[in-house]
């Protein structure tokens, strides 16, 4: 099991945010409302074993999530992850990576210092003798358009997870996963 320390509280103002993951593993993170700008065209690259653990980070990767390579390496891919996504964006990125496809999806994700950046997500499975062994993700900067829209669908699916709840054994696909379904296929 891969534990994440408490995130370091920012200078100035933020907010506290207590976070549990798939695994059960519970995190306190900070947010500002401050985007990191990345420079156009750069390309985010990561690589995962089956557990999320993160064993391979670009230099750009290092760079835009604020944390050092040795942080990063062995962590789960799950520091980066902004409280502002929904849980159904997560589902639906490992059920499709685990039948063998790909993931495409738009992702806020939480820097080090707290502030966030949006990110147009490629993951795609790694496959060895027919077995899942990991994922690679690609990723790169987000227009200023897309995220307003995306910002405004992800809090109604976090409105809904918070009012109903969100089970990812559920048999029963929440909401929020048919939503993105749609979202996502428009982008493809």
């Amino acid at each position: 099991m891969h534990s994440l320390p408490n995130m370091a509280k920012p200078s100035g103002k933020s907010t506290r945010h207590e976070m549990e993951y798939y695994d059960g593993h519970r995190r306190i993170v900070y947010t500002v409302d401050e985007g990191y700008s990345q420079n156009d065209g750069t390309i985010l690259i990561s690589r995962t074993d089956a557990n999320g653990i993160i064993t391979h980070a670009n230099r750009v990767f290092v760079e835009v999530s604020g944390y050092s390579q040795r942080e990063l390496i062995g962590a789960p891919h799950y520091i980066i992850r902004h409280p502002d996504m929904p849980k159904a964006a997560f589902k639906d990125l490992w059920d499709t990576i685990l039948k063998g496809e790909e993931w495409h999806g738009y992702v806020k994700n939480l820097r080090k210092d707290g502030r966030y950046y949006w990110v147009y997500a490629t993951a795609a499975p790694i496959i060895s003798n027919g077995m899942f062994v990991g994922s690679t993700s690609v990723r790169r900067k987000v227009d200023d358009q897309t995220i307003a829209q995306y910002e405004a669908q992800y809090r109604e699916m976090r409105k809904h997870e918070e009012l109903f709840g969100f089970e990812p054994e559920e048999e029963k696909t929440p909401a929020g996963v048919g939503l993105l379904g749609k979202l996502f296929a428009k982008k493809k």
